[in-house]
């Protein structure tokens, strides 16, 4: 039986992503090879990467106005670094919102002294901070877009006097943004994109070559930008797979249809956890997640019947973080709307028995 998948990442893919990721495992194209031994300088995965490339600029609309999008390697974790060989010259500005700001805070801090604008750490990270200003005498304003985490999603984005650079790893192609308000856009595939192992940077061009410090190649952008993505092997496999799942959304009607899959899908995660009794919501309900919804037991002692119910009921990686606890409800793209049914209904009974 195929299982109800609410990992937060590695996560859940659809099917025919799947299907045409496996057969290009036995043999790509016709070509006699596998997809996991073709040259990575041959024309089949040259298209293969000028196409996952484009479709990315095309689905968030950036298409045409200055942005380069690149397939790199490293997570967003390399990327934390990235930003600030790239941008930081003097001092930057960080929204601290969860456990990868508070990262991305660290990695910067290597390099200079960082403002910290807001933060929710001393109430768990279970809100989004609001009001705080942005100065305009900092090099650029880093946020995150969703907490998988927590379960909070940022529901709008400050006008920034300079530029901004968004970690969206767990949220991006979900819901319709005006994405030129970002110079940077990074997202570990992993989550919303495709399989571990690449990462998608979009870049304005326009940001970069004005810190004084000399770059290391491999973490300067402008030289992946002239290697077209291509400075080093790339990881073949999770690109090709990222491109078929950008192939799905575009094929599905882009980020507008998914949007709306995506809210249906939160409004009835959310509807039961507010009116059943047996369960509370961690994150503020004004700064709830479409991606990620976080909710607790009221009482410990259902424990052990809630998590048999699910495991009869097929529903799998359903716990909350390790610095959580509680329970997690990832709902990517490609998580389909019955998956969520079930879990609520397994909710439900749950009622009914206690």
């Amino acid at each position: 039986m195929k299982k109800h998948n609410f990992s937060a990442g590695p996560c859940i893919l659809p099917q025919e992503v799947f299907q045409k990721a496996s057969e290009a495992v036995i043999e790509y194209n016709n070509e006699g090879l596998s997809l996991l031994e073709i040259s990575h300088r041959s024309k089949s995965f040259v298209d293969i990467m000028e196409k996952a490339r484009y479709l990315a600029l095309e689905l968030l609309g950036l298409e045409g106005k200055g942005y380069k999008a690149l397939f790199l390697q490293g997570g967003a974790s390399t990327q934390f670094l990235m930003v600030a060989l790239n941008l930081l010259e003097k001092r930057a500005a960080y929204l601290n919102t969860g456990t990868w700001s508070d990262k991305a805070i660290k990695e910067a801090k290597i390099y200079d002294d960082i403002l910290e604008v807001a933060s929710s750490k001393d109430a768990g990270y279970n809100y989004i901070p609001k009001g705080f200003e942005i100065p305009s005498d900092h090099d650029y304003f880093h946020c995150t877009s969703n907490n998988t985490i927590y379960g909070t999603q940022m529901k709008s984005f400050p006008k920034s006097p300079i530029p901004v650079a968004c970690d969206m790893s767990s949220d991006i192609f979900s819901r319709q943004l005006d994405f030129t308000q970002f110079d940077i856009i990074y997202a570990g595939a992993q989550k919303n994109i495709g399989p571990a192992g690449t990462t998608l940077v979009v870049v304005k061009e326009d940001v970069l070559g004005k810190v004084s410090r000399k770059i290391p190649s491999m973490m300067d952008y402008k030289v992946h930008i002239s290697k077209s993505s291509m400075f080093n092997t790339p990881p073949v496999f999770s690109i090709y797979t990222s491109m078929l799942n950008l192939e799905w959304l575009k094929n599905l009607g882009g980020i507008k249809a998914i949007e709306e899959i995506n809210e249906m899908k939160a409004r009835v995660m959310y509807s039961e956890i507010d009116l059943n009794p047996l369960f509370k919501g961690y994150a503020a309900k004004e700064d709830r997640s479409n991606m990620n919804a976080t909710f607790n037991l009221i009482n410990e002692d259902l424990k052990e019947t809630f998590e048999t119910m699910l495991k009869e009921a097929g529903i799998s990686g359903l716990s909350g973080h390790r610095s959580v606890g509680g329970y997690r409800a990832s709902m990517y793209n490609a998580m389909p709307l019955d998956s969520v049914k079930a879990l609520v209904e397994v909710m439900s009974e749950l009622e009914l028995k206690a």
